[in-house]
């Protein structure tokens, strides 16, 4: 299709979760795709659920993952403006046409005759549609009343990009609220108004708007203009597989993990990976062969389930993707206080031999705790190590003594460490489980470490001796 426009349509409501943002990154990459426009539109027309500040953290969200959009409320755009609070004058002239075509009315009832309405139908045993009680004589829409479109129900088929052909009777087609009596237009409507006005191309939503397009067509019809591309994406459940992930049951704002040091695109591969597959085993993939692979007909029709687990190893797979000088700027900001009266070059070794570790950068703090500063030695570090704990003391002591005295001898090459400890083995007669286990222990006062080699290295001769000595002492 030429000249593709997709946009993300927030209501500022609150915090993004991982669900809201798979929506805005699958519209962000069919527009790149095709080299179109994504652009960020604000339905803030529900006054009573809008919560201060959500636009600038939805705009920060998207910013911060690099979906970028190329109109919005912020930047503007041929189409402004891009709140739909800003359009309340284009939405009454668009009703306006409606009426005159004798294609909506003022609704008169109040919500407790609607209720009424609505328990009749249900004492009939058949569903409620307020077409059904439609009055015969509406008064005059003035504003002060709810405007509602009058349908004229029939049969529909439709296609949907990810789900394939779809159909609805007729009973799915009812007169729903165009206006609110406060002057703001419903989702239903003002949608429809400025997706068509703003040129939109592809419409990408959520599951749970699937039972209202036939009622969308209904008004599509009614001011004879055409809908854009349908592409219905599946939910994505929470971790218990049972229902949709939601911010009542817990979901994450998706800053919150920026915060914890998960990599923007790590999230966004993890996003995509969501219920999208090219058909391959490739897991892992960078911005630029997403938007080369993705296509809305390799979407699944089934929910995807979120996976923690999943994250956490995909952003690790993608800290190992970069290189020492990317990562470095990464951690700044997550480094142990301690840190600070170290040089970049002490800094870097450290992250080399860690790299292949970590798996989100808020770990730097309590895995490089031990390169800094001298800890407190732990006895119950050997305690809990059953092996360990099975050795009397002054085996352990002896076993240290000769580590240490090796060590002494080292020039302190990764080659020689690795030399020396290896004899050791041979030496005490011992596995790298109990010996290399009691030296790490002594070391770092840690229960894991990087490869034990790389870490004495780094730390050097005269901090290795002190901390073997202060273990001695404490056994």
């Amino acid at each position: 299709m030429d000249n593709v426009r997709t946009r993300f349509a927030p209501s500022p409501t609150g915090y993004m979760h991982v669900g809201g943002v798979r929506t805005a990154l699958f519209a962000w990459l069919v527009a790149k795709q095709a080299n179109g426009k994504f652009i960020l539109r604000i339905e803030d027309t529900d006054t009573e659920r809008h919560t201060e500040g959500s636009e600038e953290h939805i705009v920060q969200t998207l910013k911060t993952l690099g979906l970028n959009y190329d109109e919005g409320p912020d930047i503007g755009g041929n189409f402004s403006p891009y709140r739909q609070s800003e359009r309340l004058a284009i939405y009454k002239e668009w009703a306006n046409k409606l009426v005159e075509k004798g294609r909506a009315y003022a609704d008169p009832y109040t919500p407790q005759e609607v209720e009424g309405f609505r328990n009749k139908a249900k004492e009939e045993k058949k569903p409620f549609l307020f077409r059904d009680y439609r009055p015969e004589n509406p008064p005059r829409w003035d504003g002060t009343q709810p405007l509602r479109f009058r349908c004229e129900p029939k049969d529909y088929s439709w296609h949907d990009e990810i789900i394939g052909e779809l159909s609805a009777t007729k009973e799915a087609v009812d007169d729903f609220i165009l206006i609110k009596s406060d002057g703001y237009p419903t989702y239903n409507f003002a949608h429809i108004v400025d997706d068509y006005l703003m040129q939109i191309s592809h419409i990408i939503r959520a599951q749970e708007f699937l039972a209202s397009i036939p009622r969308y067509l209904n008004l599509y019809e009614a001011f004879s203009i055409e809908h854009p591309a349908f592409a219905t994406v599946p939910f994505v459940l929470g971790p218990d597989g049972k229902k949709k992930l939601s911010k009542r049951d817990g979901a994450k704002d998706v800053l919150e993990y920026i915060t914890e040091g998960y990599l923007p695109e790590a999230l966004i591969n993890f996003m995509a990976s969501l219920g999208w597959n090219d058909g391959t085993t490739q897991e892992i993939y960078d911005i630029s062969e997403l938007i080369a692979k993705f296509k809305l007909s390799d979407v699944q029709k089934s929910p995807a389930k979120f996976d923690d687990k999943r994250l956490i190893w995909m952003n690790g797979a993608h800290i190992r993707r970069l290189d020492l000088d990317e990562l470095y700027k990464k951690v700044e900001g997550f480094w142990p206080e301690a840190s600070k009266a170290y040089d970049e070059s002490y800094k870097k070794k450290v992250l080399t031999i860690l790299k292949d570790r970590l798996k989100y950068l808020s770990e730097l703090k309590s895995l490089t705790g031990f390169f800094f500063e001298d800890l407190r030695v732990k006895p119950e570090l050997i305690s809990q190590d059953k092996k360990l704990d099975a050795i009397d003391n002054k085996q352990l002591q002896e076993w240290l003594l000769t580590a240490r005295q090796s060590l002494e001898q080292s020039d302190f090459s990764l080659e020689d460490i690795t030399k020396r400890l290896n004899n050791l083995l041979a030496q005490t007669k011992q596995q790298p489980a109990i010996l290399f286990s009691l030296i790490r222990i002594a070391i770092t006062q840690a229960p894991s470490s990087p490869g034990l080699f790389e870490t004495i290295e780094v730390l050097g001769k005269d901090r290795v001796l002190k901390r073997i000595d202060l273990q001695i002492a404490k056994l």
